[in-house]
């Protein structure tokens, strides 16, 4: 018992292996986690183990104190928060100084901007090492303005390169850590913006967009819309507000909104002259075989025009099955589109990569054996293949059609020619940067800085 560090409700403790000298901890023994607060936390391999990397502000109400820091990855955990709500966190394990000692510990990362504390000392960490007499505060002694201010506020510190923010959902998938890597490995200020945890003030005088904890995001100098379908919304309106604050964005929020309606881009690449499989739309028509015909007959492709990522997407062998699936889409008073099958494809696309009004890497990719594909990449495998100059032709205008200074284009190889699929202003790099080997995360972030001429 005597071995035991005599703390009270509130403390300065330090975390010698990330780098943090002292922080202020709010002790609470009813607490079963310890919480530490963190910021563009992002998870990467090193020496093949999982490891987490993310920033820290500190101090509270200080945004210009940063530190970057790195810590194996021990667990993903559910927890609880005081407030009720429920988050999957990620658990490092560290080393606490408190007072003399030091011990490791588990702790769960979450941003903490809406808490009066940094960080929460649990019960876990505490367990067999520390007393807790509530009626106390500082037992330990507190760090003075001066000392914080050598610890975090160094003077004459120049700001390098630009701050980006990448506005998506998921911090794991493969994309989003490849475009903040390649960001901060030419020297940039990457930032992790979860989209559902953005808010807005719209204000004649001095709009604003906030961040979960109240952390006021106008001061980016660009901003990466990686937006999934089901976001489409919410994600652009987001966009459109960085827009009005003169934020640079990688991809326009009208050319997002407009590549996410399957109608209107295809009337846009009709529009710039660009070929697509012959496609006829209805609103849960009448005539079902005047539209099956229209589109040269069976087999043929229907699309619910609402479906996303391959979702209300039907091939119909034979007119018969056709007219059973537009009859069933017609009781739900949906628009389809119904649109002719490229047999002679053999279940093959191409996928060209365009940044900046450029070809940078093209795929073709196969359906796997028995898999089937209609007219849209649904999975399979990838590999190199060279692009007619036709192809990169189509892939470019294609983007400038929509506006998109990043798109995935698709293409279908026809008796007719190459044939315009579709294409997407959130491409995944996954796939064409495994194949390629080329640096295309890299290359987007080589277009925002063409568009502010830095070096």
């Amino acid at each position: 018992m005597l071995d035991k560090v005599i703390v009270g409700s509130e403390e300065w403790c330090s975390f010698p292996a990330l780098g943090i000298p002292t922080i202020k901890a709010r002790v609470d023994s009813g607490a079963k986690t310890s919480a530490l607060h963190a910021i563009n936390i992002i998870p990467f391999e090193k020496d093949g183990g999982s490891w987490v990397k993310f920033d820290i502000n500190p101090i509270q109400n200080n945004s210009r104190a940063v530190i970057h820091c790195q810590a194996p990855l021990v667990d993903k955990r559910v927890v609880k928060s005081s407030s009720g709500f429920r988050e999957q966190r990620y658990v490092i394990s560290t080393n606490l100084q408190v007072g003399d000692q030091e011990w490791e510990v588990e702790v769960t990362l979450t941003n903490r901007d809406s808490m009066g504390f940094r960080m929460l000392l649990g019960r876990e960490a505490m367990s067999g090492r520390v007393l807790v007499d509530p009626e106390q505060k500082y037992l330990l002694g507190q760090p003075t303005q001066e000392k914080l201010k050598e610890y975090y506020e160094k003077e004459g510190e120049i700001k390098r390169g630009l701050r980006i923010g990448l506005l998506a959902s998921n911090p794991e998938l493969y994309s989003n850590r490849r475009i903040i890597q390649a960001g901060e490995e030419r020297g940039h200020e990457m930032h992790f913006l979860n989209l559902k945890h953005c808010y807005i003030k719209l204000d004649a005088d001095k709009p604003e967009i906030h961040y979960r904890g109240g952390r006021v995001l106008n001061d980016f100098d660009a901003v990466i819309p990686r937006i999934r379908p089901s976001m489409t919304f919410y994600g652009c309106a987001l966009t459109r507000h960085f827009e009005a604050l003169k934020v640079f964005c990688l991809n326009s929020s009208s050319a997002i909104s407009q590549s996410r309606d399957k109608l209107y881009s295809l009337q846009l690449l009709l529009n710039s002259g660009l070929d697509i499989p012959t496609t006829g739309f209805a609103n849960s028509p009448l005539d079902t075989n005047d539209l099956i015909n229209m589109v040269g007959g069976s087999p043929l492709i229907i699309k619910l025009l609402e479906g996303t990522q391959g979702k209300g997407v039907v091939l119909a062998e034979t007119k018969k099955a056709a007219e059973s699936v537009i009859n069933a889409f017609k009781s739900l008073n949906a628009n389809i589109l119904v649109q002719e099958f490229i047999k002679e494809a053999n279940g093959k696309d191409l996928r060209l990569f365009v940044v900046n009004g450029k070809v940078v890497a093209t795929i073709q990719r196969e359906a796997l054996p028995g898999e089937f594909r209609a007219n849209i990449h649904l999975g399979g495998t990838a590999s190199v293949i060279k692009a007619t100059r036709e192809e990169k032709s189509i892939a470019v205008r294609a983007a400038k059609a929509m506006n998109l200074k990043v798109a995935g284009v698709d293409i279908i190889r026809s008796s007719k020619g190459p044939l315009l699929l579709e294409v997407n202003s959130s491409p995944g790099l996954e796939g064409i940067e495994g194949a390629t080997q080329k640096d295309i995360a890299g290359e987007m972030i080589k277009a925002i800085e063409k568009n502010f001429k830095w070096k």
